[in-house]
């Protein structure tokens, strides 16, 4: 699946100032526990059912754990997108009705609140941000939507208690929540237009009309196979925990059905989240959909990925298919690099071939979206399952800087990392084979890394 612009795809985050009025009567309820917040009636948390049947006017208190900002992850993974930092508190909240609610800064610190749902293209794009204090709040919104909390920090605790105003969400926990709890949930908690799936790395939030398509899914296993592909694209990018700058992300990943994209855009990626329309649920929620057809979202999540220190704008719908092709080996998939193209019979790889030594041969120009993953994947082959974890792991560690406009630093900056990592001096495979266009400047750099040539030519192998 294609994104509809580059990866810069920027949907940066307003926060208009919170509105207050007179506390509303309307009394709410809890649903499940959501991903990263602890939610209780008193000191306990109720089951979705339990909730849903609480007797009116019972609070609900949240504790909210601090995590790095968003942004500073970014920064730390070397990233080119900013992943979510949203806590979702399982509640809906109508347009226009006042949520009142009780902050307590356990440890002098104080959260976010955000109403709404991401939608790049949408008539309303993104959630709003509320500033809180601490003590009582009411914040009415114009537009209504799921609430979130964010609370930037490391490991500080706050509490909050909702006191009026938002209805639960229909919400699905993988191991908090059965599947006969999700179905009644889905069959009751019909006040609130949205309903979410929760996992440990996972916020999948859905309209209520689009989770009903496939409510006869098997969720648990749904979510499991989420979890899956999140740990593949983990897997490949080095984040293994083995130093600091290792760690995954903090927080879920957040995967939102979205109101519309572009013609013949099927999903897209940017910052906080990926966006995945109605026709797409085919696919993103449904088992079998996504265990044999979802390129698309594994894409699409490659992108959270992506490290900016080697990826030109040339690169930024190539690189990302590097974790899209680890989900598939993951989940036993044949490779898209071998699907055969009927009108030439011939695989990627194949393809590919057949250009080399070409006249005016270029790496950008002369090869197609899949031929250009091709020498990314023979990577691996010539040097390793690990070559790109350690690929990864040395771009974090070292941090370079470049800006999004320096593509000559960025291929020459692919071209060196892949030196240092294989051992061997790439110059052959890299200009003179793929065409790449490695300036004078880089071929001096990798001319200076002193490197023997490689025993095997990376370019000959193939899946």
């Amino acid at each position: 699946m294609r994104k509809p612009l580059s990866s810069a795809v920027s949907s940066s985050t307003s926060s208009p100032a919170s509105s207050s009025s007179t506390v509303g009567r309307r009394s709410f309820l809890a649903a499940a526990a959501g991903t990263g917040a602890a939610l209780a009636l008193g000191a306990t948390a109720p089951s979705a059912r339990a909730a849903a049947n609480t007797p009116a006017g019972r609070h609900v208190k949240m504790t909210v754990t601090a995590r790095p900002a968003a942004e500073a992850e970014r920064l730390r993974l070397g990233q080119a997108l900013r992943g979510s930092e949203f806590q979702p508190t399982s509640l809906y909240i109508p347009a226009g009705t006042p949520l009142s609610f009780t902050v307590q800064p356990n440890d002098n610190v104080v959260p976010t609140l955000w109403i709404g749902t991401w939608d790049y293209y949408g008539e309303v794009t993104e959630p709003r941000s509320y500033p809180l204090t601490a003590g009582a709040n009411t914040v009415t919104d114009p537009h209504g939507g799921p609430v979130y909390l964010t609370l930037t920090g490391n490991g500080e605790r706050a509490g909050v208690v909702f006191r009026s105003g938002a209805v639960p969400m229909p919400v699905f926990t993988l191991g908090c929540t059965s599947e006969a709890e999700y179905q009644h949930q889905l069959d009751t908690l019909t006040a609130s237009p949205y309903v979410e799936l929760h996992a440990p790395n996972t916020i999948m939030t859905l309209t209520r009309d689009g989770a009903l398509l496939y409510r006869g899914e098997d969720h648990a296993a749904l979510l499991e196979l989420v979890e899956t592909i999140i740990d593949s694209h983990a897997r490949i990018s080095g984040l293994d925990g083995s130093k600091p700058v290792h760690r995954r992300k903090a927080g879920p990943y957040h995967f939102t059905e979205v109101s519309k994209v572009p013609s013949g855009v099927g999903a897209y990626a940017t910052h906080g989240y990926n966006g995945f329309p109605r026709a797409y649920l085919d696919r993103a929620t449904t088992v079998e959909g996504l265990r044999t057809r979802g390129w698309g979202l594994y894409h699409e999540l490659g992108h959270l990925h992506q490290q900016m220190a080697y990826k030109p704008t040339g690169l930024t719908e190539v690189t990302v298919n590097i974790y899209s092709l680890a989900a598939q080996r993951t989940l036993k998939q044949s490779s898209n690099l071998l699907t055969v193209d009927p009108k030439t019979g011939l695989t990627y790889f194949q393809s590919a071939r057949l250009k080399f030594g070409t006249a005016g041969l270029t790496y950008e120009k002369s090869f197609g979206a899949y031929e250009k993953l091709v020498p990314l994947r023979q990577l691996e082959l010539a040097f390793g399952d690990d070559f790109w974890p350690r690929l990864h792991k040395l771009v974090r560690e070292e941090n370079p800087q470049s800006d999004y406009t320096e593509t000559a630093k960025r291929y020459r900056a692919l071209a060196r990392y892949a030196s240092r990592v294989a051992g061997y001096d790439l110059t052959d495979f890299f200009v003179g084979t793929w065409a790449f266009p490695i300036d004078a400047a880089g071929r001096t750099e990798l001319a200076a890394l002193n490197l023997p040539k490689p025993p095997v030519d990376p370019s000959t192998l193939t899946d």
